[in-house]
């Protein structure tokens, strides 16, 4: 494994626009290639992915665009649902986004004449996450700069609503134990709920601010990571409520901490958008320094494949893709 080393992007797709969010779909859709939404000003753009590194028959990367969604309002976040699938007869593509006018939006196609949105109401004020539960797909969970934490049946009404202390900044569905659900705060406190009885059960500190992100890590599901301040932090859940390791990585400040999809011990931060150049870091928790350390022209968003130890950051009309070892 290459220690430190400083690379530009092994692809890149380009956009139309700047690309605000960046998201791999993590659930299986029945086809051979991944699918990826991007976020512009006021669309959101649906496509398939397909990488020599999975399919010797590729030169490269394949990509090509399936869909554009009018959105009309700069894209913010975006959530896959785990009942997209292109394998069905007709397709379904199902996503929900959040906007910079405390909106989330439902979209649901067909790839052909049905497209629907759905809009729900009821946030006060930025939406900074959201996810899909990972099972059935019929809830969404959102948190936001209003201190709350709410969960949506895919009609827009509100079945759940938890207060925060802070701003929400993360939150994660465990993929297995379809009632729990963990919410960061910008406070530094990363609280796990209870679905059914409402009732927080768990609460982690970093001791330090702010919080900018937060991960639940899906091949050990006792790991939690997260970003504050400059520094990355790990919990295991099984030992303490304080973090195990921490390390400060970012010059300036840690924006967003996302956990390989394939791997434990694999995980990428990024950087502030707006420097010059924004860095993604990769790093392997068996390694002192980062394994990779790849630069992109303002970068935002940040995003694992499913299967392949490989990542996305958007950018000024571009998407960069990173490759690393295991």
């Amino acid at each position: 494994m290459k220690q430190d080393s400083t690379r530009n992007a092994a692809y890149t797709v380009d956009c139309e626009d700047y690309v605000h969010v960046v998201k791999f779909n993590p659930f299986d859709s029945g086809d051979a290639c991944s699918l990826i939404a991007y976020g512009g000003n006021n669309y959101v753009v649906v496509g398939t992915c397909r990488f020599q590194e999975e399919d010797a028959e590729v030169e490269g990367m394949q990509y090509k665009t399936l869909r554009t969604f009018q959105h009309g309002i700069r894209v913010d976040a975006i959530a896959w649902s785990p009942e997209t699938r292109l394998d069905a007869l007709p397709p379904l593509i199902r996503f929900c986004t959040a906007a910079s006018d405390r909106k989330l939006r439902l979209f649901t196609s067909d790839l052909q004449e049905k497209n629907e949105c759905k809009t729900f109401n009821g946030h006060s004020d930025y939406i900074n996450d959201l996810v899909f539960a990972p099972k059935e797909g019929q809830e969404v969970a959102s948190v936001s700069d209003d201190h709350t934490c709410r969960v949506w049946d895919l009609e827009g009404n509100e079945k759940a609503h938890f207060v925060l202390r802070s701003p929400g900044m993360s939150v994660c569905w465990h993929p297995e134990e379809a009632f729990k659900l963990m919410v960061a705060e910008k406070n530094g406190t990363i609280r796990f709920y209870d679905l059914i009885t409402h009732q927080a059960i768990l609460s982690l500190e970093c001791e330090q601010m702010p919080l900018m992100s937060a991960d639940w890590c899906l091949k050990n599901t006792f790991k939690i990571g997260a970003v504050a301040g400059r520094d990355w932090l790990i919990w295991d859940i099984t030992r303490s409520s304080y973090p195990q390791d921490k390390r400060p990585v970012h010059v300036d400040r840690a924006r967003i901490f996302r956990w390989s999809q394939v791997n434990e011990n694999l995980f990428a931060t990024t950087g502030y958008p707006g420097k010059a150049t924004s860095q993604l870091l990769i790093h392997h928790l068996g390694h002192p320094q980062p394994i990779l350390t790849g630069t992109a022209a303002v970068g935002s968003g940040l995003t694992w494949h499913r299967t392949l130890p490989l990542c996305a950051v958007g950018g000024d009309h571009k998407i960069f893709f990173w490759v690393t070892e295991m």
